[in-house]
């Protein structure tokens, strides 16, 4: 199975954006699935459903964390291969798909707001373009990560 089928098979079981794409790559590095849901819970629907920035780049800025991120006993110089492979993510996912805010990329459209979540399920736009933007983080990682990994 593919790491973007992996993580499509998250959100379809409910996780959310930014669980999905964390736990596709966490799970490998030394962390259990389980954790890695529960890190990455509170950033789905643009950080607990605040509508900014969308969950799979967050899952996904999280992931370079793991792979390139400054930890105790590590270079300083981690901290700037971190920013520049998380500024190319941003670039790529823009470039993608015009935004990488939660709001903007739900046409505006508010979760909290009863009526928008209404439109947002007639639209089925979890189900089209958010599963899209989970695919796409995937696909943008797997480019700046080390293969295999």
């Amino acid at each position: 199975m593919t790491r973007a089928e992996d993580a499509t098979l998250y959100f379809a079981d409910g996780y959310n954006c930014s669980q999905a794409v964390f736990t596709s790559f966490g799970k490998d590095h030394g962390l259990t699935e389980d954790q890695c849901l529960k890190i990455g819970c509170a950033f789905g629907g643009g950080m607990g459903r605040q509508q900014l920035t969308c969950g799979a780049v967050t899952g996904a800025l999280m992931v370079l964390g793991i792979f390139y991120g400054r930890g105790a006993s590590d270079p300083a110089s981690n901290k700037e291969t971190t920013y520049r492979k998380s500024l190319g993510f941003c670039e790529a996912f823009i470039e993608r798909n015009g935004s990488v805010c939660c709001k903007e990329l739900l046409g505006g459209l508010i979760m909290n707001d009863p009526s928008d979540l209404e439109k947002i399920k007639e639209k089925r736009l979890f189900e089209t373009v958010c599963v899209k933007y989970v695919k796409d983080a995937v696909g943008i990682l797997e480019q700046l990560v080390p293969a295999g990994s």
